[in-house]
């Protein structure tokens, strides 16, 4: 199957979401949330993605994830990650208890295309307090892609992970985890970087995102958000319309995408100082707002 087809796979058979000018959505992707050890790149941003999940949380966002949110090619058990990182997840079960999360596998956790491995490692957690398994997403469905369409305009929001367009790391997914778990993991400690991610691999970063402006051009330019390279994008209206939120793994930030008012902007969360030396986690605006009609295409 070629990169054109799986793209097409993951369009077709995409999960659709009608929204409107007042649907709020939060994009993230690749948080690569780990066990905690010198490998977890996640865990250096664990509290400024908790801060700003929290603050979506309670201003009435969707979270969209769309893949590699979990590391599980360097970790074989997700039990390790939820115990690693139990508060985000109790975050985003308060999402998910109100139909606010929808969740996309990539290719680092491409296990997740199995319901039963889903259903046996996601529904539920065994609570330690109580003794008891306890609901964490009971029932969720991970999908490959999802649609946002808009009840007015009925423009289409493409959201995918964007590993459709990597061979490697589609097709061949169980080899790559393999060399992470064996030995990329091992010389992560020397601050050597794993070939097989485009995100570390600049002229993978380039085949991926020339065979994906490919396909969306071939499609009426249909306005496309990915992850998978962890380089932010965000086109003018008339050019290739093929955004990208970035990841959860810059050193010391994250970056998403927020669609709100009918607009979308890209934006970054950080840690800064203040006069007084007080360290707080800031949100700036880097690009956008936009307004999402301007990329609507004849």
């Amino acid at each position: 199957m070629s990169s054109k087809s799986r793209m097409y796979r993951a369009y077709n058979t995409a999960r659709r979401i009608s929204f409107n000018d007042d649907s709020k959505f939060i994009i993230f992707s690749d948080c690569h949330r780990g066990d905690n050890s010198f490998a977890d790149e996640f865990a250096n941003n664990r509290n400024i993605y908790f801060h700003a999940l929290q603050n979506y949380y309670k201003n009435g966002f969707t979270y969209c994830e769309l893949g590699d949110g979990d590391e599980l090619w360097e970790n074989i058990s997700f039990k390790d990650i939820f115990e690693a990182h139990q508060n985000v997840y109790e975050l985003m079960k308060l999402f998910y208890n109100e139909g606010r999360l929808y969740r996309l596998y990539g290719n680092h956790d491409m296990v997740y295309q199995n319901e039963s491995y889903v259903e046996k490692n996601l529904f539920t957690y065994f609570d330690k307090i109580t003794g008891k398994d306890a609901p964490l997403f009971p029932c969720i469905k991970f999908t490959e892609g999802l649609i946002l369409e808009h009840e007015t305009t009925k423009q289409e929001i493409f959201m995918v992970h964007g590993h459709q367009t990597d061979w490697m790391n589609y097709v061949g997914w169980k080899i790559n985890r393999f060399m992470v778990r064996v030995l990329w993991r091992q010389l992560q400690v020397f601050g050597i970087g794993d070939p097989t991610s485009p995100a570390k691999n600049y002229k993978e970063l380039i085949k991926v995102e020339r065979r994906t402006k490919r396909w969306i051009v071939e499609n009426k330019n249909i306005f496309t958000i990915m992850g998978h390279t962890h380089r932010p994008r965000f086109p003018e209206p008339g050019d290739i319309a093929l955004f990208n939120d970035g990841s959860c793994v810059h050193p010391r930030s994250i970056t998403g995408l927020e669609i709100e008012n009918g607009e979308i902007s890209l934006i970054k969360w950080q840690i800064s100082t203040t006069a007084d030396g007080t360290l707080k986690v800031k949100k700036l605006l880097l690009e956008g707002p936009q307004k999402l009609i301007d990329y609507i295409t004849e």
